[in-house]
């Protein structure tokens, strides 16, 4: 009988269905992760790629499915394939990727001032104005709570997703979504009195 070589996977798990490959990575068999894996990769990529447009991302974001499948998350193989359920995580993931993005690139427009603001914050009177603004928007901020403050400052100038914001915090994303909102709500509020 010939020798296989170190790391192959186990010739039995190859002949199992997804389901079994799951249930045997829940119980610590990580060579049943490499077979799902080659499996699987190419969807998971292919979709990434296509959402995000940019085959690093959709790289990244394949290792990050696999890399949660591999520390437990919520697919339940009663309810559906697994090849399914990677498809809707993947999608959904890339969506929020692809959201992140554009607000990270909204936010970097918005702080970076384009040419003709330049030369108009060369005017006294215009600085003492967003020098104003900026105080104004300092002395609201410090009127939330920590928690809001936190879950603000990563969405806007960090420029992460809520669901990036509570797998960094490992919080609900219930939670970072109350925040965010309580937070904002409370910070006009304090624009609308500090400017009365």
């Amino acid at each position: 009988m010939p020798l296989e070589p170190p790391g192959s996977p186990d010739p039995s798990l190859s002949s199992q269905t997804d389901a079994e490959l799951y249930l045997a990575l829940r119980v610590g068999n990580t060579a049943a992760l490499g077979i799902l894996y080659d499996r699987h990769a190419g969807l998971v990529f292919g979709l990434a790629m296509k959402i995000l447009g940019v085959a690093q991302e959709a790289e990244d974001l394949t290792q990050d499915i696999f890399l949660t499948l591999a520390r437990g998350c919520s697919y339940d193989p009663n309810r559906g394939s697994l090849r399914t359920f990677l498809a809707i995580l993947t999608r959904s993931r890339a969506i929020d990727r692809l959201r992140s993005r554009r607000t990270a690139q909204t936010a970097q427009g918005r702080w970076q001032p384009s040419r003709e603001q330049e030369i108009t914050a060369n005017v006294p009177l215009e600085q003492v104005t967003q020098t104003e603004q900026s105080q104004e928007v300092q002395a609201a901020l410090a009127q939330l709570s920590d928690n809001q403050q936190q879950i603000l400052r990563m969405a806007y100038y960090d420029g992460l997703s809520q669901s990036e914001i509570a797998k960094q915090l490992d919080i609900p994303l219930g939670t970072v979504k109350a925040r965010a909102r309580r937070g904002l709500l409370k910070l006009r509020e304090s624009l609308i009195n500090y400017r009365q």
